[in-house]
């Protein structure tokens, strides 16, 4: 759904997002060496940013420094997810099945475990590469214990002495199947409880090779573990770092691109424009008194901020660049923006279903939930280009009548006439369209909800919730969380920016 329904100050024409400058922001927060070098050979002239008269002049750069920068910007991007994303994790890697890398992978580990196979095979047999992988294997368990672990630490350097099992081998008295037990066992002792299926099916592996491999394989798995519960341990000590980090980081980059200000300046001056006008001051009533007396008011800094914010939930990303500091969060402002819209279509249905049904209905909560599921699943593919936002509410529109009259004769209350289905599914119809009245009165009490939230100083209890938005109050309050998070952060660690801007924006002529 890209419809705006209030249409804010933020789809003009005649702005262009083609900036090498830009792109190559973009790309370096992804850690794409290859499509900066792609755009440097472009050779687009940086002059064309927005031909803004108090940009920076152009500064000729090496591919070095830029390639420099774009690695500075891919740490900091690593830094800023584990930070914002309460729900990162680290993945094992997956080879894709046909890729040239995993067919190598399987041939070299193959002939690795064949080998071992007939060194196992052999009368005597020879230990050499066992004694490796035990090696091996003792590493990785003492690597997964914390300082305060002295007697496991004691047990795997007692059991998994090397030296002594090369004695042993040497004399034909090791039992490499004894050894297996111990590690399956200590490894059922260090592992995370999400595990415990794998290493208890270890057990249930007879032959030594097949046995060894798959006690790599779930090691594997274990240090993935390991990586995300350091990363969960480090996140409360790396947020005190790393707002001084990425402004650090930022502040690098801006000294090699002195022109990476110029977008949101842009964004600040529009916010700063909107509210002392006061365009939309019904949609988004401006919060703060006014920094000076006369006939227009200067709103204070924190306004234009919390304002410009808002503008983001409304932005246009196919025709304008999204603000520089701002950028590596872009992807979750538009995943909070079309659930927001998500959200104004469910909430527009609700009001009318529940203003045209008898009023018992609206108070009937089970009722309520499962019409809300309903409409929600009928949305849920609203992010694909293949999405019809008229047709999915035709269907609505049909299923909604269908279980208001099932709950009206449930009820024992008078039933849906004819007249009534049909005007109950016209103004459903009518939610498609950004201007519908009932729309536009969601989207607004949505933006005024959410502008309160920002000006509470994420502040508990949550705002009341605006009138008509009850049915949808969880998920408002959901994404609400989201939004101050994700502002109040970026406000930490760019606010010297902003203050700075908005110091030569808010002075009176």
């Amino acid at each position: 759904m890209s419809e705006n329904p209030d249409k804010p100050n933020i789809n003009e024409a005649g702005e262009s997002k083609s900036s090498d400058s830009e792109q190559g922001l973009e790309d370096a927060v992804e850690g794409s060496d290859e499509a900066l070098q792609k755009n440097i050979k472009s050779g687009s002239p940086s002059t064309q940013r927005m031909q803004r008269p108090h940009s920076s002049p152009p500064r000729f750069v090496t591919v070095e420094e830029l390639l420099d920068t774009a690695k500075g910007v891919a740490n900091m991007a690593l830094a800023h997810e584990i930070v914002v994303n309460g729900d990162f994790r680290i993945k094992p890697v997956e080879l894709p099945e046909d890729s040239l890398e995993k067919r190598v992978k399987d041939i070299v580990h193959k002939a690795f475990w064949d080998c071992l196979s007939v060194q196992l095979s052999e009368d005597p047999p020879t230990y050499d590469h066992a004694i490796k992988l035990v090696g091996e294997i003792k590493e990785t368990l003492l690597s997964f214990l914390l300082p305060g672990h002295s007697r496991l630490r004691n047990q795997i350097m007692e059991v998994l002495d090397l030296d002594l099992i090369k004695q042993e081998a040497e004399n034909g008295a090791l039992d490499i199947s004894k050894l297996a037990e111990f590690i399956i066992g200590m490894m059922g002792t260090v592992c995370a409880p999400a595990r415990d299926e794998e290493v208890k099916k270890l057990k249930d592996i007879k032959e030594i090779v097949p046995l060894f491999r798959a006690i790599f394989s779930v090691l594997d798995l274990m240090k993935v573990d390991m990586a995300n519960f350091a990363v969960t341990s480090i996140r409360p000590h790396l947020m005190q770092q790393s707002v001084e980090y990425e402004r650090k980081k930022f502040q690098q980059l801006l000294e090699k691109q002195p022109n990476s200000l110029d977008f949101v300046t842009q964004w600040l001056e529009e916010a700063a424009d909107d509210l002392m006008n006061q365009k939309y001051k019904n949609a988004l009533p401006a919060e703060g008194g006014a920094a000076d007396s006369g006939d227009s008011p200067m709103p204070n800094p924190v306004a234009v901020q919390n304002y410009a914010y808002l503008k983001l939930l409304k932005w246009d990303h196919l025709q304008r660049p999204f603000p520089e500091t701002v950028l590596m969060d872009q992807a979750r402002f538009q995943e909070l923006q079309l659930q927001l819209e998500q959200l104004t279509i469910l909430g527009a249905v609700l009001l009318v279903t529940f203003s045209m049904a008898a009023p018992g209905i609206s108070s009937q909560a089970d009722f309520a939930e499962k019409l809300k599921t309903i409409v929600k699943i009928l949305l849920t593919d609203a992010h694909l280009p293949s999405f019809h936002l008229k047709d999915a509410l035709t269907t609505i529109g049909e299923k909604v009548c269908l279980e208001v009259s099932g709950c009206l004769a449930l009820c024992g209350l008078t039933p849906f006439t004819t007249e009534k289905e049909t005007v109950l599914k016209g103004q459903i119809q009518a939610v498609a369209s950004p201007d519908d009245p009932i729309r536009r009165i969601i989207d607004s009490r949505i933006l005024i909800f959410l502008e309160s939230y920002l000006a509470s100083g994420h502040q508990k209890p949550l705002p009341t919730v605006p009138g008509g938005l009850g049915p949808v109050q969880k998920e408002l309050e959901e994404v609400a969380v989201k939004f101050v998070r994700l502002v109040n952060y970026n406000k930490m660690v760019f606010s010297p920016y902003y203050d700075a801007i908005l110091s030569k924006i808010l002075v009176r002529p």
